[in-house]
C-alpha cells in the first residue's frame, strides 16, 4: 500500500523577499534629494531676505544723517554757524548700528570714511562759501557711495520680488541722491549770486547740468514707487504710500518750477527756490519713512512665508518617511513570522510511519502422523522433508 508524501509548502524566493525594502529604499532616494534641495533653496531664500532686513535697518539710520548733512551743507554755504547736535546724533546712529551688522554687511571701512569725513567738517563756514561747498559735497558723495555699499552688500539690489525691488531701488538709490542733489542745486544757486559776471555763462552750465541730475532721480522715485503699487499683491502698500507720495510728486513739481531760470535771470531766485527745496526735503522724510516700514514689511512676511513653507515640507517628508517606514516593518515582522513558524514537515519513510500493514497468508499445511516421515538433516534436506507430499499428490 503507497503512503501519500505531504505537500511541501513552498518558501519564497530571496528576490521575492528583498524587492519590497529595495522599492522603498529606491522611494527614499528621490524623496530625500527633493527634499533636500527644497531646504537648500529655502535656506538661501531666507538669508536673504534676514540680509535684505539688516539692509534696511541700516538704510533707516542713514536717512537722519542725509537730512542732517545737507541741513549743514545749506548753513556752512551761507556762511552761518552749523549746529552740529542733529549731525553728531546721526553719526552716533548710524556706527550703533555699523557696529551690530557692519561685519555681515561689510560696510566698516565705508563708514569709518564717511565718519572721518564728517567729523573733520567746520562748524562755521570756511570763510570761502566755495571751499565749504567743495567739502559738504565730498561728504555728501561718500555718504551716497556708502548706501550703493548697503544695498548691494545686504542684497537689496538683487531683491527677487517686484514690489520689494522698486521699493528697495526708490528708497536706498532714488530718494538720498535726490535729497542730496536738491540740496547742491539750492545752495549752488546761493553761490552763483555771488560768483564774478564772467563766470555766469559757466555758472548757468553748472546749474542746469545739476537740475537735470537732481530731478532724474526724483521722478525715476514716484515711477518705482507707483510700479511697486502695480505690482505687489499687498492692498495696504497702495493705502500707505499713494498719499505721502502725491505730496512728495507735488512739492517736486514746485521745486522743478522755481529751479528753472527765467526772467532773464541765469540762475533761479533764491528765496522760493530755498523755500521749494525745504518743502520738497520735509515731504521726502516722511516717504522715507513710509517706505522703510513697508519695505520692512514686505521682507518680514516673507521671512514668515519661508518658514511656513519648511515647516509644511518637513512635515510631508517625515509623514512620507513614516509611512515607508511603516510598509518596511510589516514586510520585516512578516518575514520574522515566516522563519519563526519552521521548517516545513519533512516525507517520512515508512519506518518512521508505523508498523506495515498485515499480510494475509494460507495456513500451512500439516501432515498426518503417519505421513510424517523423518527429516533427514544435513544437505538436501529440504528436498527430503517435502518428498511425502510430492508422493501424495
Amino acid at each position: 500500500m503507497t503512503v501519500p508524501a505531504p505537500r511541501v509548502r513552498r518558501r519564497p524566493a530571496v528576490p521575492g523577499r528583498t524587492l519590497p525594502l529595495l522599492l522603498v529604499l529606491a522611494l527614499l532616494v528621490p524623496l530625500g534629494f527633493i527634499f533636500a534641495q527644497a531646504e537648500n533653496n529655502a535656506a538661501d531664500d531666507h538669508e536673504l531676505a534676514s540680509r535684505e532686513r539688516l539692509g534696511v535697518r541700516y538704510l533707516r539710520a542713514l536717512g537722519p544723517i542725509t537730512d542732517a548733512l545737507v541741513e549743514a551743507q545749506a548753513i556752512a554755504v551761507a556762511e552761518g554757524s552749523v549746529s552740529r547736535t542733529a549731525l553728531t546724533a546721526a553719526i552716533e546712529g548710524v556706527a550703533e548700528v555699523d557696529n551690530a551688522v557692519g561685519d555681515e554687511l561689510r560696510t566698516h571701512e565705508r563708514w569709518a570714511g564717511l565718519r572721518a569725513k564728517l567729523e573733520a567738517l567746520p562748524d562755521r563756514g570756511l570763510g570761502d562759501p566755495e571751499a565749504a561747498f567743495r567739502a559738504y559735497g565730498e561728504a555728501c558723495d561718500l555718504l551716497l557711495a556708502l548706501y550703493r555699499k548697503v544695498r548691494e552688500s545686504s542684497g537689496l539690489i538683487r531683491d527677487p520680488r517686484s514690489d520689494s525691488f522698486f521699493l528697495q531701488d526708490g528708497i536706498g538709490g532714488d530718494l538720498p541722491t535726490a535729497t542730496v542733489l536738491a540740496g547742491r542745486l539750492v545752495d549752488l544757486a546761493r553761490l552763483a549770486t555771488k560768483r564774478p559776471a564772467a563766470e555766469r555763462a559757466r555758472t548757468g552750465a553748472e546749474l542746469a547740468e545739476l537740475r537735470v541730475a537732481a530731478l532724474g532721480p526724483a521722478t525715476d522715485l514716484v515711477a518705482d514707487l507707483r510700479s511697486a503699487v502695480d505690482s505687489s499683491e499687498s492692498t495696504d502698500l497702495g493705502a500707505n504710500v499713494l498719499t505721502p507720495l502725491d505730496t512728495y510728486q507735488r512739492s517736486l513739481e514746485t521745486f522743478s518750477a522755481y529751479s528753472a531760470p527765467g526772467g532773464g535771470r541765469s540762475a533761479p531766485g533764491t528765496d522760493q527756490l530755498t523755500q521749494a527745496g525745504i518743502t520738497a526735503q520735509n515731504a521726502a522724510k516722511q516717504l522715507r519713512t513710509v517706505i522703510l516700514d513697508q519695505l520692512d514689511t514686505l521682507l518680514k512676511e516673507r521671512l514668515d512665508a519661508i518658514d511656513r513653507d519648511l515647516l509644511l515640507g518637513r512635515v510631508a517628508a517625515g509623514t512620507a518617511v513614516a509611512l515607508l517606514a511603516g510598509i518596511a516593518a510589516l514586510h520585516v515582522a512578516a518575514a520574522r513570522r515566516e522563519r519563526s513558524s519552521g521548517p516545513p514537515p519533512a516525507r517520512r519513510t515508512p519506518t518512521e510511519a508505523g508498523p506495515p500493514p498485515a499480510v494475509h497468508e494460507d495456513p500451512p499445511i500439516v501432515a498426518s502422523e503417519g505421513d510424517r516421515q523423518p527429516v533427514a538433516v544435513g544437505r538436501g534436506g529440504d528436498a527430503d522433508r517435502w518428498r511425502p507430499f510430492d508422493a501424495a499428490r
